[in-house]
């Protein structure tokens, strides 16, 4: 592929929200688009019941068992999720249906998020909740309250999901305010990068100083602005060298960067090896 591909939920439904549930046995969907390393440009969480699976996500294998919920954000790199002998559910979301105080929990961790494990309470829970709200979403659309119900019950899942990592993760919902800028911070981040790489501008645009927003951060992921900053780029490129045939030249200007051996020299910064090792070692 010349680039990583993305993909849309309105591809898949006009309300923004795709559910399905799966089991053991299930025939393996043989799509290419679905098989391939992509992106999404919407949520995705995943509520296993019975089994173990894994998935591969920005260089790291996640796994998962029974009783365990996982959620991928947009923008990250993944593969479809190995699920031959796993029972559990399939949810795709729109990121405009899911309220501010869930994403500042799903996006306020700068590392890659980890499964939770749920009680049996919780599962039952989320069981319920998730096969009421699948009678009601292949119901007929055309009811007058069909979709303020539906939009309720996935609200009442989605806020359950925060408050289970919103625990998980030490934090509270009335956040600090060195937490909110670290989310907010995370959010500019990831639609910005390919055109401003200054902390003195995302500082700027959270309205406060770049000392500040660098104190900010460091306070809550031991790291400052140009760290992440860094960090951010380096994982786009990975993602880019691995999953597409663009050259190092062209990576580095589709991330912005019009000299391309300032970003090679970055790379390996960064990553203590060359763009060009780092491919060959991973496509081995």
């Amino acid at each position: 592929m010349s680039n990583i591909p993305i993909h849309l939920l309105k591809d898949r439904t006009d309300f923004g929200l795709h559910l399905k549930h799966f089991k053991k046995g299930d025939p393996i969907e043989m799509d290419p688009r679905v098989l391939e390393a992509h992106r999404d440009d919407h949520y995705i969480f995943f509520l296993i019941e019975e089994g173990s699976g894994s998935l591969m996500i920005d260089f790291n294998e996640v796994q998962l068992s029974g009783g365990m919920l996982y959620y991928i954000l947009p923008t990250q790199v993944h593969q479809r999720i190995r699920n031959e002998h796993t029972d559990g559910w399939f949810i795709g979301v729109d990121t405009s249906l899911i309220p501010p105080q869930c994403r500042n929990v799903f996006e306020g961790q700068l590392f890659l998020q980890q499964p939770y494990l749920l009680n049996n309470t919780q599962l039952r829970q989320y069981q319920n909740l998730l096969l009421l709200l699948h009678e009601k979403y292949i119901e007929d659309n055309t009811d007058p309250f069909y979709a303020t119900t539906i939009h309720a019950l996935l609200k009442s899942f989605l806020t359950i999901a925060a408050g289970c990592y919103n625990g998980y993760a030490g934090t509270n919902l009335k956040v600090s305010r060195p937490a909110q800028l670290t989310s907010q911070f995370k959010s500019l981040l990831v639609t910005g990068l390919r055109s401003n790489k200054s902390p003195a501008d995302y500082a700027a645009m959270l309205n406060v100083s770049e000392a500040y927003l660098s104190e900010a951060l460091k306070k809550i992921t031991g790291f400052p602005v140009s760290y992440w900053i860094q960090q951010e780029v380096t994982m786009e490129a990975k993602r880019l060298l691995y999953y597409s045939q663009l050259t190092v030249k062209e990576i580095a200007h589709s991330l912005g960067y019009t000299d391309h051996s300032y970003f090679s020299r970055l790379f390996r910064k960064v990553t203590g090896t060359s763009a060009i090792a780092f491919r060959e070692q991973y496509r081995k």
